[in-house]
């Protein structure tokens, strides 16, 4: 069985290729997963959008309504870092419907990556930080809400806080939140996760490694997991345009390596969302990104 990967075209909303958020990495992702004899029609499936009832599980219902209509004010525009036309409002549907459909797809094989996905800078109230929807918070609450998890661990090793997931989560006791992000970073005011570890500029494969290694085991002890979201942001690379720490490609490898290894070997399932990733070099950003998707197929 190949590895599961959800995708759609419209992940691409169509921004200037100048604009801060590299959108055509989406495109370009699906290239390099073609390129590895990973993305077969036996591999893939495109997802619906996620309607309003799944939205508003984590969303301010408001905010659900301005976002689905188009109708987003300039200020909360202003914090997302672009304007919510009719493109990008379908783009967050798709993509939060692109994480449930993964974890589904996780549910029933083991594991399964969406190439989008991981924006967790959107809070109930609002989006914030190049994040319209949360989809990871929305996911896990819809599996929740259907009975279909009963204890979720996110593990979110992009290199900025979670601060969104930790707004929206932190109240519910049957996930659990696990942020590993650099300490000088957006956003500059967190909300605390259920366990953050704030790392110095500059940390390199060998530090990151090790530390991550020692947590890894701590969380598996601390529930029975049904399933593992993991946000795979490649943002902590060294040539990242908004990432200050120091990983290698190697490095990302081996990360993704060691999170999948170890929740797969304890037959946990694992749904990866791409994360964060800031570059010119939009084809070297997606080759980064096709990491986590070279690792998770070994899994599948």
């Amino acid at each position: 069985m190949p590895l599961q990967i959800v995708h759609h075209p419209d992940y691409d909303a169509g921004f200037a290729v100048n604009h801060r958020f590299p959108m055509s990495k989406y495109p370009l992702l699906m290239e390099a997963l073609s390129a590895r004899g990973l993305a077969g029609p036996e591999a893939l499936s495109m997802p619906r959008p996620a309607p309003a009832s799944w939205l508003k599980l984590a969303h301010a219902a408001s905010y659900v309504d301005q976002v689905l209509a188009c109708e987003v004010p300039e200020k909360i525009e202003r914090e997302i870092g672009f304007p919510v036309g009719p493109r990008v409002s379908l783009r967050a549907q798709l993509a939060t419907g692109g994480t449930v459909l993964a974890a589904r797809l996780a549910l029933l094989n083991g594991i399964a990556c969406n190439t989008a996905g991981g924006s967790h800078h959107a809070r109930r109230a609002q989006g914030a930080g190049f994040c319209t929807f949360n989809d990871v918070a929305v996911a896990s609450l819809v599996l929740l809400a259907e009975a279909a998890a009963r204890n979720i661990l996110i593990v979110d090793l992009d290199v900025h806080q979670g601060d969104g997931t930790a707004d929206i989560l932190g109240d519910e006791r049957r996930v659990f939140t696990f942020s590993m992000h650099g300490d000088r970073n957006y956003p500059a005011r967190k909300i605390a996760s259920d366990l953050d570890v704030a790392l110095p500029d500059g940390t390199g494969d060998a530090a990151y490694l090790e530390r991550l290694g020692g947590i890894l085991p701590e969380l598996t002890a601390r529930a029975p997991w049904d399933i593992v979201f993991y946000n795979a942001g490649v943002d902590v690379h060294a040539h990242d345009r908004l990432g200050r720490l120091s990983l290698s490609n190697e490095g990302l490898r081996a990360r993704d390596d060691m999170v999948i290894r170890h929740f797969r070997a304890l037959r946990i399932p694992v749904c990866g969302v791409i994360g964060g990733g800031y570059s010119t070099d939009v084809a070297a950003l997606a080759a980064r990104h096709a990491i986590l998707f070279e690792v998770a197929s070994g899994f599948a």
